[in-house]
This record gives structure tokens, C-alpha cells and sequence, in this order.
């Protein structure tokens, strides 16, 4: 069965999550669900494994596991090709969203009427298995269908907000509008790489795209990619979609869209840039290098920026992805060892640390029926293990040491330096300083301000929202108190990259 773990991964969950829809009772929907992705999050780690054990035996750091869909002849037919990239960004996808469906049972039995709430779960399913196929395949167009797997069912899931907040629909809607346009970007961009080439498969097209620098339809289609991924990670300015679909789905999926479907946009612009067109045509011949890095600058300042000025804590923890998406691109844009070292790190650690913040905005909910900061009033003192989680989880999107976003910000400090790029640590010290000015906003109001006189009294959340919670926050502490595991990963995911390009 280990030979097959690369499409049991993705067709576990498929399977799954098309069944449950003939299961009636939401908590044996919920089961099926946390049990599956518990399953997946094994099959991840031993993939992982898997992985690594090759690359040290061959010596070879772009040493790959190749599977092909039904036996068909490469590159004909279906690859699904894991380096150690791909196998760390799968990784992750399968433990935040376990980590997220255990939460979910009370979260969303809250906020779905009980007869939809199977449908939620099949949806969900359906969600994570298009996020980890886009992570797995080796061809061009698979990744444009399981884009688009994950991009339908997401709008579905965040529109089932409604019952809580009706404007949960023109956020779907409004996602669905832009996410459509960044999808055909995309489709658009391989189209164009598809005519050039003849081929789909990552790479065969890598090979045959060397001496095609000067092609037109190369570099038209090298910006279809940029714009249309552009939009499905939510880079500024194209991150339109991102405030209000964040602000208004449910908790959990609030928690999925920020931790890893804006990071898998990004695993694949990075695919591209680095594993199938190249550093050398991506970042030398075009000047991919400063409209990147402008657009992550304006993404850490003006996403930080927005922060401060939002109503709800939802809203503020959405407006902190777009700018700390910037910090990603930032490092993709540096393109050297450190900088792109720091991208994934950041991958991770903010994985981590959102979901953890959004899964504390849900208890919140759960207890309050909103994240408006004018509710949150003294909160702090009423539910004292939650916003404690919350202050841990700020700290990290602040980047203070012994949290983990110190350690990818340090990583992304060494690699501006390591290219002469003074300027870019100052506008990481700037963002966190901004950073700083949003999360004491709503530590004062938690903590220093009293609450209205007719405002209800709340108890601390339950255990089994809470411990979730400080689970995915007390990790994001572990890894910046030890890096080692989390460095050593993200090098061997780099070194995976560059050896490739």
C-alpha cells in the first residue's frame, strides 16, 4: 500500500467525502470526516518520510517519487511526482486540516442547521481534496481542474456562513467572480505553455521550454500565470476577494482558506517559477525580481495598514494574511537559498498560527455570536485561556522571538541581505511594527476596557474548541523556540527546488 500512498492521499478524501452525503446524522458525518483526515495526515507523514529516506539514499536533493495515474506511459497519462517541496507542502495542508475537522463538530453545529450539515462535511472533503491534489500533480492542466475542485467548493462553503451572516452570499459571490477571472488567468497560461510545448506534463515542459526565452508566447503566458495565481493567493492588489470571504464563512473555513488555500496558490507559482520555467528565465531574463518584490512590500505595508482599521477581529486576522502573504512573496522574489528558505518556513509557521487565531475567532462565536471589537470588551477576563491563545497567536504574526514568525522573518532578513537589499529589512520592521499597532488594538479592548453594562456575561469556551486551538498556537511556539525540524524541511524543500531549476 506504501507504493500507492501518493494517490490514496487524494482519493481517500474523494471517496469520502461523495459518500457522506448518504449519511443523514451530522455527528456520524462529522466522524467520517475527522477520521479521514487523520488518516491522510498519517499517510502525509509517511510520504514525508518516504520522500527524504530517497533523497538521502540517491544523494540527490531533487530525488523524486513518480506515480503514474492508471499506468499510463509518462508523459501521456497523469503524474503525480512528490520531491521534498510538495511532500512538506502536503504535509501541512493534511495536519491543519485535521487539526481543523476535530474542532469542527461544535463549531459548525453551531452555525448549520442540522440537516446541512452533512452536505458541509462532504463539501469539506471535496475541499481538502482539491488542495492536496493541486499539491501532488504533475501535470499542468490536473492542476488547473483540482484548482478548481477546491475554488467551487470553497465558495459553497463560505456562502453556508448565511445562516450566521447574511453577507456571507455576496462574499461567495464576489469570490466567485474573482476567483473565476484568476482561474482563467491561469487556464489562459497554460494554454499558451501547452501550444509552445506540446505537452502538459511539468516536466517534459520544463524541458522543452529551454532556449524558448524569447518566445512571445512564453512570456505571454509566464503573465496569464502571475496575474491569475496572483488572485487565487490573494497577493495585493489582487486580493479583493480575500477580506470579505475570510470575514464572513464559518470559523473553520475561515481557518482553511487563510492557512493553506492562499499557500497552495503560492506552491504553485513557485512550481512554476523555479521547477518548470526556471530561476534563470524566471528571475534573470524577466524582471520577475522587482514587480514581485513591489508587490510584497505593498502587500506587508498595506495589508498591515488595513488591518488597524478593521471593525472585527475576523476582518483584522484577514487583512493580516494578505500582508503576510507578502512576506512569502517576498522570499519567492529573492529567489537565493535564504530568502526562498524563509518563504516556506513562513508557509509554515503562518499556517500554523492563523488557523490557531481563526479557530480562537470561532470560539468567540460560539460563545459570543460575533468577533465585533466592540463586543469583545473585557473579554479577556471572562475567557481568559481563549485570548490567551489569541495574544500567543499575535505575537507570532508580530514575529517576536521565541515565536515562529521570528524565525522565517530572520530567514527573510539574512536573504534581503545576502542580495544587497538593505531596504527590504526595514519594511519587514515596519510590517511588524504594524503588526504590533492591530494586535494591542484588540489586547486593550480584551483586557483594559470594560464592557457595556447590558452586555451578556460569557464563560471560557469548551475544551474541545480550546484544546484545538492551543494545539495548533502551542506549535507555532514550539517551532520558534526549535526550529531544527521545520528548517530542515524547508532547506530540503529548497534544495529540491533549486536543484530542479
Amino acid at each position: 500500500m506504501l507504493t500507492h500512498l501518493p494517490a490514496l492521499i487524494v482519493v481517500a478524501p474523494l471517496l469520502v467525502g461523495l459518500s457522506i452525503p448518504l449519511v443523514h446524522n451530522a455527528r456520524a458525518a462529522w466522524g467520517m470526516a475527522a477520521l479521514t483526515v487523520l488518516v491522510v495526515f498519517g499517510m502525509a507523514i509517511q510520504l514525508l518520510i518516504q520522500v527524504n529516506e530517497l533523497v538521502q539514499v540517491s544523494h540527490n536533493p531533487a530525488a523524486f517519487i513518480s506515480y503514474a495515474m492508471g499506468n499510463w506511459q509518462i508523459p501521456w497519462g497523469i503524474e503525480y511526482r512528490v520531491d521534498s517541496f510538495n511532500a512538506f507542502v502536503v504535509l501541512i495542508i493534511a495536519m491543519i486540516a485535521a487539526v481543523v475537522t476535530v474542532y469542527a463538530r461544535l463549531s459548525i453545529e453551531h452555525e448549520i442547521p442540522k440537516d446541512r450539515i452533512h452536505f458541509f462535511y462532504s463539501l469539506w472533503l471535496l475541499f481538502i481534496t482539491g488542495l492536496l491534489g493541486v499539491t501532488m500533480t504533475g501535470d499542468v492542466f490536473n492542476v488547473y481542474v483540482l484548482l478548481e475542485i477546491s475554488a467551487l467548493t470553497s465558495y459553497v462553503l463560505v456562502a453556508m456562513g448565511k445562516y450566521h451572516d447574511r453577507r456571507a452570499l455576496s462574499a461567495s459571490i464576489n469570490y466567485l467572480v474573482l476567483g473565476t477571472i484568476g482561474a482563467s488567468f491561469f487556464l489562459l497560461g497554460v494554454g499558451y505553455l501547452y501550444s509552445v510545448t506540446g505537452t502538459l506534463n511539468m516536466a517534459d515542459m520544463a524541458d522543452k521550454l529551454n532556449g524558448l526565452h524569447d518566445n512571445r508566447a512564453v512570456l505571454t503566458a509566464i503573465a496569464f500565470l502571475v496575474i491569475g495565481l496572483g488572485i487565487k493567493m490573494a497577493l495585493f492588489p489582487l486580493h479583493g476577494w480575500l477580506p470579505n470571504a475570510h470575514g464572513y464563512a464559518p470559523p473553520i473555513v475561515s481557518a482553511l482558506l487563510s492557512a493553506v488555500t492562499i499557500k497552495v496558490g503560492a506552491y504553485v507559482l513557485i512550481r512554476f517559477l523555479f521547477s518548470i520555467l526556471g530561476p534563470h528565465l524566471s528571475f534573470e531574463i524577466l524582471p520577475t525580481t522587482p514587480l514581485l518584490l513591489l508587490l510584497a512590500s505593498m502587500a506587508i505595508l498595506a495589508g498591515s495598514y488595513l488591518a488597524i482599521q478593521q471593525p472585527s477581529l475576523k476582518r483584522v486576522l484577514a487583512y493580516s494574511s494578505v500582508a503576510q502573504m507578502g512576506y512569502i512573496t517576498l522570499g519567492v522574489a529573492l529567489a537565493n537559498e535564504q530568502g526562498l528558505t524563509g518563504a516556506l518556513i513562513h508557509i509554515f509557521n503562518h499556517a500554523l498560527t492563523k488557523s490557531g487565531l481563526f479557530l480562537v475567532s470561532g470560539i468567540i462565536v460560539y460563545r459570543f455570536g460575533a468577533t465585533d471589537l466592540v463586543h469583545l470588551r473585557g473579554l479577556g477576563h471572562h475567557m481568559p485561556w481563549t485570548m490567551a491563545a489569541f495574544i500567543a497567536g499575535g505575537l507570532g504574526l508580530i514575529g517576536a522571538p521565541l515565536t515562529a514568525g521570528f524565525i522565517s522573518k530572520w530567514y527573510l532578513v539574512t536573504g534581503a541581505l545576502d542580495k544587497g537589499m538593505t531596504f527590504l529589512p526595514v519594511i519587514i520592521l515596519l510590517g511588524s511594527l504594524l503588526a504590533v499597532i492591530y494586535i494591542w488594538r484588540i489586547v486593550e479592548i480584551a483586557y483594559f476596557q470594560e464592557p457595556e453594562p447590558s452586555a451578556q456575561v460569557v464563560q471560557e469556551g469548551p475544551w474541545s474548541l480550546v484544546l484545538p486551538a492551543w494545539l495548533l498556537i502551542g506549535a507555532s511556539l514550539y517551532f520558534g523556540i526549535d526550529a531544527s525540524v521545520s528548517s530542515w524541511l524547508a532547506k530540503n524543500a529548497v534544495l529540491a527546488l533549486l536543484g530542479a531549476g
